[in-house]
């Protein structure tokens, strides 16, 4: 089994709608840090288990400097922004989204 870690900085805003009253229901932004792992039994034609620079592109174009309510059909907290990125990267299967040091959501297939 193949395994590649992409490490990515996405400077995003967003509000939670949320069903008790808190200041993150008011628009904020982070500095989010995501750490996307992916594997594969066998590598592509390129020699790879998916490309970084693809990965890149493909979050970082969806979420970077975005208010992320107005990009994403789901209340954006940080445990629906890993699945989201988990189903929209090839052969990722845990998805790490840190909205700070010291607090971390994770998704894992």
């Amino acid at each position: 089994m193949y395994y590649v870690v992409k490490r990515l900085e996405i400077s995003a805003a967003h509000s939670l709608m949320l069903s008790y009253e808190s200041k993150c229901e008011d628009l904020h932004g982070h500095n989010w840090i995501v750490k996307i792992y992916c594997k594969s039994e066998s590598l592509n034609e390129d020699g790879m288990v998916t490309d970084f620079t693809l990965i890149k592109k493909k979050i970082s174009a969806a979420l970077d400097h975005k208010n992320l309510n107005e990009v994403l059909p789901f209340n954006p907290t940080a445990e629906n922004i890993a699945r989201w990125i988990c189903d929209n990267v090839e052969n990722a299967y845990r998805v790490e989204v840190w909205e700070s040091e010291m607090n971390m959501a994770a998704y894992e297939r």
